[in-house]
C-alpha cells in the first residue's frame, strides 16, 4: 500500500477531481487495488501547474496543504472584464484605457500584504447553501462578502517558463508604451482568488481586465521541479515503477522541523500519549522513528501532543 505524494503538473482542461480519478485509475491498473487518494488544493480546468495528490496516510496532510501558501504566474489581459473573470466567460464590459509598465509596477504595492478581496461570482463558495457558480450560471445576481487574504509578494515577470513562451506574452514587457497584457507572479495565502486580484488590479489602473493565463508553480513545499506530467502518470498504469513518481509522505512536511523519537517515545505516541521534558521550541513538528513518520505533534512548554498519527508499517507495533 503506497503512502506519499504524486505531484502532478496538471494540464489545461483537466479538473482537479479528474486528476485524482486519473491517479486512482493508474494505481488500479498497476494492481494496487483500492487506495485512499485526495488532492491538496483545487486548480480550475483553465489553470495548469502544481497539484499535490496524496496517497494513503498522506491524505491526513491534505488539510495542511489546503492551508499552505501558493505561488502563481498569471497574465492579466486588459480591456475587457468577463463574468467569470477569465477566458471562459463572456465579456460584460470593455475599456479602451491601457497602462504603461511603470504605472503597473507602481500600483502593485497597493495589492501586497494583508488585503480584502471580493471572490468571483463564479466560485465554489456557498450562498444560502448553494454554490455561487450554480447561482451565477442560473442568471441570479451573486453578492459575496469581501474576505481578508494576504499577498506575500507580487511582481512583474517575463513570459518564459520551462523553455516555452507563453502565448501572447512578451518575455520582457517594454518600458514605454501601453500594454495589452502583463504577466505577474504572486505568492498568496490560502483563500486568495487570482481572478479577483487581476480584476482589482485592472480596475485600480482605470481599466478592466481578466485572467488569460494561470499557472501554479508552487503549493506548500512542492514545486514544478518535483512535478510529473500526465503522460508520466499514465506510464504507471502501463507497468512503470510507482517509485519513480511518488514522493514520501514526509515530503509534505519539509516546511516544519522533525522531532526524533526513541523506541519508548514511539510507543507512547502510537498510543496517543504526550511526551514531556523536551528542550525544543514551541511549535508544530513531525515526529519520526529513524526516517519513518510517526505523527504530527504540537509542542508547548516542553510537552508534545499528537495532532495526527500516521499508521505506517515501518513504525507499526
Amino acid at each position: 500500500m503506497p503512502h506519499g505524494w504524486i505531484i502532478l503538473d496538471k494540464p489545461l482542461g483537466l479538473g482537479s477531481t479528474q486528476a485524482v480519478a486519473a491517479v486512482k485509475r493508474n494505481l488500479r491498473e498497476a494492481g494496487y487495488g483500492k487506495i485512499k487518494v485526495g488532492h491538496g488544493g483545487t486548480l480550475d480546468p483553465l489553470a495548469s501547474g502544481v497539484l499535490p495528490i496524496a496517497l494513503g496516510e498522506a491524505t491526513k496532510l491534505v488539510g495542511r496543504m489546503l492551508d499552505a501558501s501558493k505561488i502563481y504566474e498569471f497574465t492579466i489581459a486588459f480591456g475587457a472584464e468577463t463574468d467569470t473573470l477569465d477566458l471562459e466567460g463572456k465579456v460584460i464590459e470593455t475599456s479602451e484605457v491601457r497602462s504603461q509598465l511603470a504605472q503597473i509596477e507602481a500600483i502593485l504595492p497597493r495589492f501586497t500584504g494583508p488585503i480584502e478581496q471580493v471572490p468571483p461570482a463564479y466560485s465554489a463558495l456557498k450562498v444560502d447553501g448553494q454554490r455561487a457558480y450554480d447561482l451565477a450560471r442560473a442568471g441570479e445576481a451573486v453578492e459575496l462578502k469581501a474576505r481578508a487574504v494576504t499577498i506575500h509578494a507580487l511582481s512583474v515577470c517575463g513570459g518564459h517558463r520551462q523553455g516555452a513562451v507563453v502565448q501572447g506574452v512578451s518575455a520582457a514587457p517594454e518600458a514605454n508604451g501601453p500594454l495589452q497584457e502583463i504577466m505577474l507572479a504572486a505568492h498568496v495565502s490560502k483563500g486568495t482568488y487570482i481572478r479577483s486580484l487581476a480584476r482589482d488590479i485592472a480596475r485600480a489602473l482605470g481599466t478592466l481586465g481578466h485572467v488569460a493565463y494561470l499557472r501554479r508553480i508552487k503549493a506548500g513545499p512542492f514545486t514544478l521541479e518535483r512535478a510529473i506530467s500526465l503522460d508520466k502518470l499514465n506510464e504507471v498504469g502501463k507497468g512503470a515503477a510507482l517509485e519513480d513518481v511518488i514522493l514520501p509522505l514526509e515530503a509534505g512536511l519539509d516546511d516544519i522541523p522533525a522531532l526524533d523519537l526513541d523506541p519508548e517515545s514511539v510507543r507512547a505516541v502510537r498510543q496517543g500519549r504526550v511526551i514531556s521534558g523536551l528542550p525544543q521550541d514551541d511549535g508544530l513538528y513531525w515526529a519520526r522513528a529513524g526516517n519513518a513518520p510517526v505523527a504530527l505533534m504540537q509542542l508547548d512548554a516542553g510537552t508534545a501532543k499528537v495532532v495526527r498519527g500516521f499508521n505506517l508499517p515501518d513504525v507499526a507495533e
